[in-house]
This record gives structure tokens, sequence and C-alpha cells, in this order.
């Protein structure tokens, strides 16, 4: 018990490297599965981490680990299950049960961006099953589980999963494929506008076919049929991110 409680107070710490005080010995680094980790995600060095048991998945999307902490991934988002009878809760099983097959009872490696909590004290972190240096919130995304929801601070990869979901989009995996087209259009609508830790309406980014960065509000013209690439909770920032307001 004595030595659990060390490990998890070493690996909340920064990764910088640590020194005891007044000795001048180093504290060994990070475990090696950690170090795997930020060889294929150097942006993360110096950012903190914890070493937690998935207890259960909440849905595709969400967990609860041993320690009792509740987790939601960052910039992704899978199908919700509560409407019946629809195609979207299919959708939401698939990604639950994915997630639950890769996650439950595993040792995982999560680590923060920006923000630590969302409005309802969910951790925001980015996740590793131990051993395995993929990041598994991306996984979700470029295997069609789950589609791309920034939302500020935590944008660190949000380029990096638009281009998973690109990529998932055009080899028609899960979420992408012919027969869910619209199912999942709509699902993307529906979850981003409801889901979002804005508290309201979020504002949507999108990049158009010139590259330029503009965004809508809920009352704009061309707000409903925006398909999302960015979320932001306030003008200021989209503005602060180089998006503009739409002229509709």
């Amino acid at each position: 018990m004595h030595m659990k409680i060390i490990l998890r107070w070493m690996v909340l710490l920064p990764l910088a490297s640590l020194v005891v005080s007044g000795c001048g010995v180093p504290v060994s680094g990070p475990p090696a599965e950690v170090t795997e980790i930020l060889a294929a995600y150097p942006e993360l060095e110096g950012h903190e981490y914890s070493i937690e048991q998935v207890k259960r998945m909440v849905d595709g999307d969400t967990l609860e680990t041993d320690s009792g902490h509740k987790v939601r991934l960052i910039g992704v988002n899978t199908p919700e299950t509560v409407k019946p009878n629809s195609p979207i809760e299919t959708y939401g099983k698939e990604a639950s049960a994915f997630s639950k097959k890769r996650l439950t009872g595993k040792t995982v490696v999560l680590f923060e961006d920006t923000g630590n909590t969302d409005r309802y004290g969910r951790w925001l972190r980015y996740l590793f099953v131990q051993g395995d240096p993929r990041m598994f919130n991306e996984e979700l995304v470029r295997e069609g589980y789950a589609n791309t929801m920034t939302i500020p601070p935590n944008v660190m990869y949000s380029a990096r999963f638009l281009k998973a979901e690109r990529e998932a989009r055009t080899n028609h995996k899960g979420l992408w494929a012919e027969a869910g087209a619209n199912a999942s259009e709509s699902m993307k609508e529906a979850n981003q506008a409801e889901s979002s830790a804005c508290g309201g309406p979020v504002i949507k980014g999108n990049i158009n076919a010139e590259g330029e960065q503009i965004y809508h509000v809920a009352e704009g013209r061309y707000y409903k049929q925006t398909k999302a690439e960015r979320l932001f909770c306030t003008e200021s920032e989209a503005k602060a991110a180089g998006f503009r307001k739409s002229k509709s």
C-alpha cells in the first residue's frame, strides 16, 4: 500500500528531472512506458500525468478509475446511446463496446493538456493503455468510433484529430460508412450542440475550400448546416484562434 501511494505521488509531478532536496541525488525518471509515449508524442513533455486502472466505461469516451475519478477523453466525441430505435444508438453501442473491450480493467497513463477538469468535475485527459504508445483518443477517431470535438483550452492535438477523422471518412470507417452517413452527420450536429462544456450553444469553426477560417454563431444563417472542425465557447476564443465571423 505504501509503495502504491509513493508511485501515485511521483507520477502526478511534471516530467522535469527531480533532485532530492539537499542531496543532489537524481530521482529516477518516468517509467519506460511513459518515455515511449513521449517519444511518439513529444508535445506532452512537461505535462502532468497519472497512472490509473480503469474500473468501468460510462460510454465510449468517458470512464471511471479504481481511484474514483471520472475521466472524459479530450478532443473526441462518441455517439450517444440515449435515443432508442435510432441509428445513432447503434453507433453508440459499438463505440462503447470498443472502448470497454480495449480499456476495462487496464492500467492506463492519463496526460493533461491545459484544462484539468470540465464543469462536471471530470478529469480531461489524453489516454494511453500501458505498454501501447498509441493515443486512445486518436484511435477512436481514426477507427470511426468518434468524431472530433475541440473545446479550448485543450487544443494541443486538434489538427491531428481532424486529420484522423478525415482518414476515417475517406476510408468509410464506422460512423462514416456509406450505410450510416446520414446518421453520423445528425449525430455530429446533435452532440456538438449538446455535449460541450460551454453551458450553451457552441460556436462552430469551419475551414472552407480556400483555407479561410470562419466561425458561425447559433443564430447565424448557416449554423445548422455547418460541419464544425473546431468548437468554441465564446467569439473571443474563435477570434484568438484565427477565425473570423461569418458574414451571414
